[in-house]
């Protein structure tokens, strides 16, 4: 059987259940054509809580739908990647906005040449490919789209795992092994509370910041800041930041783990402070949160 990472041994889950995800897993990998392998997510996600990692484990295992809700930055996406990656499950993915419509979910229609004729094709989008082919789908900032758009998807969701396709009258039945994990992002500008009928159709995973000894790990593996001193200070500025968010002084990207990265990425060639600025004070709209921030990161590093 392939290894995956030591950090699964870390998921909370049975031996059993992780040594049978993984044999499937390394069975599925044989079948899968380049194109499906391409759609595989990669391994990465390092969880605040170990539960999170296994609770998402056990969901997609019994064919739940997990929606993953937390604040921007906090790994979400790297997490389906990863669930991706643990099961060789390709994931197609949608990201939401107010201008997703049912062509940009389900496909559309288009006109082609056939033999001197001109015909009229459908193409599938994101959702119907997933469910014909047996694959994952990720539809992220869920709480972004049209009220009127994910309704669509609600027969998709429940035990039917069915939908019929708006532009052909087709019946679609989703494959053997179809799965859905959203994304939402709870709070944020643009956003609208989710449809119950909807939110009741998913397991929901609490998916937050990564503090301390967890975020100072993943600091020193991915960034290209390597004096470990300064890695600690940006960890204590992370936790000071989380504290303001948590107080409602500041926004939420203010704490984004991907903000911390690119901020410890530029401080490896750039003073500490002038980083922080680049990555994290001036994607601030609020004069007051960039100066919280910037007194915050001046105790620090001044």
């Amino acid at each position: 059987m392939t290894l995956v990472s030591e950090h699964w041994a870390t998921a909370k889950l049975p031996k059993s259940l992780l040594q049978t995800i993984l044999e499937r897993r390394d069975f599925r990998m044989t079948s899968l054509d380049a194109e499906q392998l391409s759609l595989i997510g990669s391994d990465g996600y390092r969880p605040s809580d170990d539960h999170i990692l296994g609770d998402a484990i056990v969901a997609m295992q019994l064919g739940k739908n997990v929606l993953l809700k937390g604040p921007t930055g906090s790994g979400k996406t790297r997490l389906a990647e990863t669930l991706s990656y643990l099961f060789g499950q390709p994931m197609h993915s949608v990201n939401c906005s107010v201008d997703l419509d049912a062509e940009g979910l389900v496909g559309f229609k288009t006109l082609d040449q056939e033999a001197g004729q001109s015909v009229v094709r459908f193409i599938p989008g994101p959702l119907v490919k997933a469910m014909t082919e047996g694959h994952w789908l990720y539809i992220d900032e869920v709480n972004m789209a049209k009220p009127e758009t994910l309704p669509l998807i609600n027969g998709v969701l429940d035990h039917r795992r069915t939908i019929t396709n708006p532009f052909t009258g087709e019946v679609v039945r989703a494959k053997k092994g179809f799965g859905v994990i959203a994304a939402v992002n709870i709070g944020y500008v643009g956003t609208v509370p989710m449809n119950e009928a909807l939110k009741n159709r998913f397991v929901v995973m609490d998916v937050p910041y990564l503090q301390g000894d967890k975020l100072l790990e993943l600091l020193k593996e991915r960034s290209l800041l390597k004096d470990d001193e300064l890695l600690r200070r940006f960890v204590r500025l992370s936790a000071d930041l989380q504290e303001q968010i948590r107080s409602g002084q500041l926004s939420d990207e203010a704490a984004s783990v991907r903000a911390m990265l690119d901020a410890c990425d530029l401080a490896a060639y750039l003073p500490p402070l002038r980083a922080i600025q680049r990555a994290i004070n001036d994607k601030l709209d609020d004069e007051r949160e960039q100066a919280l921030v910037a007194n915050l990161a001046e105790t620090y590093f001044g």
